[in-house]
């Protein structure tokens, strides 16, 4: 099976373009410039694994699989330019509904912290903005090894500034880190669809195939006691988002070593399935642009 490689593709020029016409112009104007870069992408760029999604998986025709791409460039390219515009306080007609978020803001009057587990499904930078409507601090755990070039220009231009990064390292001193801010009753936010090689995995079916995720977050989540919520933020408009977050669950620690493997399991299948759901609805915000079931995606 295959796994991400961890770096998001791309330089800095774009965005330095983009945040420009936001700041100077408007979002209207952005995304109709937008639809023009896509055009460049959608010939250009590696389309295997995305034909691989909406063909074997989802089992489009050729034709409508091709068209399905470009919708999902499209999306994606609004949605990078939507956590701009929102986080960086630009002027913006965004609105938002909240489905469970009550189960949040429960958490954090109870101070029992919580493990808030997204995926590369719509909106996750927004979702984590949103976050900051809750009583607690979040601290988010970045997984991806993105170009530093990227990383200080989005700094420089996004103001939220309550949230914390636990950057994951070789030593593990991120462990400690994300089990001092569950003990303060905080919240921890990362993916649980993406692993770097060496990660420890489990197997489960998705969308009618095997295929990897990572096991920590979970392992994480019974080994330190704290509650699990599923979030995501889903576009469903031009200027609309609706923010979603499951019920808390509680994890048991998987004691036997003889059983863990199948424990673990048990505990990621409602995380996926979750997941499946999600992309089985808003199939052009699947933002995993890699061979996301190995075999370089080879048909079944």
């Amino acid at each position: 099976m295959s796994s991400w490689e961890g770096k998001t593709r791309g330089g800095t020029t774009g965005y330095r373009i983009f945040i420009l016409l936001l700041k100077k112009v408007n979002i209207r104007f952005s995304y109709a410039l937008l639809r023009a870069v896509t055009v460049y992408f959608w010939f250009f760029s590696d389309k295997s694994p995305l034909i691989y999604f909406y063909q074997n998986r989802l089992r489009y025709h050729k034709f409508d699989a091709y068209k399905a791409i470009y919708r999902n460039y499209v999306m994606l390219g609004q949605c990078l330019l939507d956590k701009i515009v929102v986080m960086a306080g630009i002027k913006n007609k965004f609105t938002f509904d909240f489905d469970g978020e009550e189960y949040l803001h429960a958490l954090a009057k109870d101070k029992k912290g919580g493990i808030l587990i997204g995926a590369h499904i719509g909106n996750w930078e927004i979702a984590g903005h949103l976050l900051t409507r809750i009583n607690t601090k979040v601290h988010v755990v970045m997984l991806d090894a993105e170009h530093q070039k990227i990383k200080e220009l989005m700094q420089n231009v996004l103001r939220d500034k309550q949230m914390s990064i636990i950057p994951i390292k070789n030593n593990f001193d991120h462990l400690h880190a994300i089990e001092e801010a569950l003990k303060k009753g905080e919240f921890i936010a990362l993916h649980g669809d993406r692993f770097l090689p060496g990660s420890k995995t489990i197997c489960t079916e998705f969308l009618g195939r095997e295929a990897q995720f990572p096991s920590g977050p979970f392992y994480m989540a019974s080994k330190f006691g704290a509650p699990v919520c599923y979030v995501s933020a889903i576009k469903t408009s031009r200027y609309h988002y609706h923010f979603k977050a499951s019920k808390p669950e509680e994890l048991p620690y998987p004691n036997k070593l003889k059983t863990r493997n199948q424990d673990l399991k048990n505990m990621i299948e409602p995380y996926v399935r979750n997941l499946e759901q999600i992309v089985l609805e808003n199939p052009n915000q699947w933002f995993n642009f890699y061979s996301f079931w190995g075999d370089k995606n080879a048909a079944n």
